[in-house]
């Protein structure tokens, strides 16, 4: 089994309490069908949590099948700066099938942010070097496809349906998972500007 090779720190993208005792690192690529299944399902995940769960993601784009992938994954991380990471993140999978640089800014406008300086940003590479730093920790943990999922530093590759997840969340968290409450959360510091 694969291991996780960066720990999550509160530079990461994260929803749930930081000292949960599940950690669940997805790696996704928004041009990915089924990172846009899964995004849901982890949700509900960590929603019903307990608290026991704290939900990070990760960019890891596949350029060389999914031509939007970088720049949407830049559009997120534009977002971030902004406080609007989820938003953002919820908006790109909704609309997977339009992700070139003009409908990423109207996703901006939609969430109150200049689309005009996302375009900027996207175009200029302001934020590459964030999803750089994800996409090779991920290569570095094994991550050869997406999505990938580590549950507390170890790769899961069982099926990726929920109950399988639950019950994989459960071991590692040494309870059954209870009904919903309410979680806490955190959100990613700002990257350097470059």
């Amino acid at each position: 089994m694969a291991d996780l090779t960066e720990p999550v720190t509160t530079d990461d993208w994260a929803l749930g309490p930081p000292d949960a005792p599940v950690t669940l690192v997805e790696y996704a690529d928004f041009e990915c069908p089924y990172c846009r299944q899964m995004g849901p399902m982890l949700r509900r995940l960590q929603e019903r949590g307990g608290g026991r769960l704290l939900l990070v993601y990760r960019h890891l784009p596949l350029s060389a099948g999914h031509p939007h992938a970088m720049n949407a994954a830049m559009a997120a991380e534009y977002a971030g700066a902004h406080g609007k990471f989820w938003e953002m993140h919820d908006l790109l999978f909704a609309h997977q099938e339009a992700l070139d640089i003009d409908h990423l800014a109207e996703y901006a406008r939609q969430l109150g942010l200049d689309g005009e300086e996302m375009k900027q940003a996207v175009e200029t590479g302001r934020f590459r070097a964030a999803v750089r730093h994800d996409l090779v920790s991920g290569v570095r943990s094994g991550a050869n496809g997406t999505p990938t999922i580590f549950i507390n530093g170890d790769r899961y590759d069982g099926p990726r349906v929920e109950h399988n997840l639950a019950d994989a969340i459960e071991r590692a968290a040494g309870q059954p998972y209870g009904e919903e409450v309410e979680t806490t959360g955190y959100t990613r510091s700002l990257p350097p500007e470059s």
